[in-house]
């Protein structure tokens, strides 16, 4: 039970990093992290950032060399 919850809670982390990643490439808008005075906070906030940015690209790459993906034709 305690282990379905942790495993809950850390893909519902990583999707919501994910997210941030995706708005950053989109908006180039990001969480400041260097207003953060804690070092360890701050590193576990980069931390947190860097698996969203690792999962975006991951996803990124795989849709790139999809056959079921495609670019919308410009009209």
């Amino acid at each position: 039970m305690v282990l379905g919850k942790l495993v809950h809670y850390t893909a519902d982390a990583v999707l919501v990093s994910t997210v941030f990643a995706g708005i950053r490439r989109s908006s180039g808008f990001s969480p400041d992290t260097s207003a953060i005075t804690d070092p360890t906070f701050k590193s576990v906030a980069d931390k947190f950032l860097g698996v969203g940015e690792t999962v975006f690209d991951m996803i990124q790459g795989t849709v790139v060399n999809s056959t079921y993906f495609k670019r919308p034709s410009s009209s």
